[in-house]
């Protein structure tokens, strides 16, 4: 069975999202953030000590914008993913890049630096100008998003949606959620009522609930 290391509102849960909407069968193995500081003994399953681990047989997967892609392409014939053939191909290429080197890259400094740090160590300035980053690079889902389509691409949902609309979500836990451009917002809010979503939060719910261990954010 496909097992995946998550962590509460974590990027993981790209991972845990397309899971759920793919339906497919899986162990969520719960972890608290830091899992690297806080449960050292999953370094022995992932050296770098971060979540997602995804473990499907002989496959390791740790980045979160992959993950998605991999088990739609291995187990889920290909659903909500785009054909090197299609039109947008590349534009779905770019979002599912974009949303992790781009997007939230900016707001693990915020998080770290306003956070996570000891008080002695939090950097006002550094939190202030990485959340300014990461508005200014979310203004491209915002103008692909303000010509009225419902998905970053016309073809409708895919995993590029998942990517992209993590972080939203992490924002938005961030505090951040006044801030947001309003297609970016309205979009996001729409993607909250998939069943595919709702089951997602509920899973990671139960599973921290089960654990004791608290959200991440």
């Amino acid at each position: 069975m496909i097992q995946l290391w998550h962590c509460n509102n974590a990027r993981s849960f790209r991972a845990l999202w397309a899971l759920e909407e793919l339906g497919l069968d899986y162990e969520l193995k719960m972890l608290p953030f830091p899992p690297r500081v806080l449960q050292r003994a999953f370094l022995a399953e992932n050296p770098l000590g971060t979540v997602p681990l995804l473990v499907d047989g002989e496959t390791r997967m740790t980045e979160s914008c992959a993950i998605p892609v991999y088990l739609a392409m291995r187990h889920g014939g290909g659903r909500f993913t785009v054909a090197p053939g299609h039109p947008e191909y590349g534009a779905y290429l770019n979002w599912l890049h974009h949303a992790d080197a781009t997007l939230t890259f900016p707001q693990t400094l915020v998080l770290r630096y306003g956070r996570l740090e000891p008080e002695e160590r939090r950097q006002p300035q550094v939190v202030e100008d990485y959340m300014t980053w990461f508005l200014a690079r979310l203004r491209l889902a915002e103008a692909c998003l303000s010509d009225g389509r419902d998905h970053l691409l016309e073809d409708g949902f895919t995993m590029a949606d998942i990517a992209v609309a993590f972080a939203v979500q992490f924002a938005r836990s961030l505090g951040l959620g006044e801030a947001l451009p309003p297609a970016c917002s309205a979009w996001f809010d729409r993607l909250t009522l998939r069943p595919g979503y709702v089951r997602a939060m509920e899973a990671q719910r139960a599973a921290g609930a089960a654990t004791g261990i608290a959200p991440a954010v």
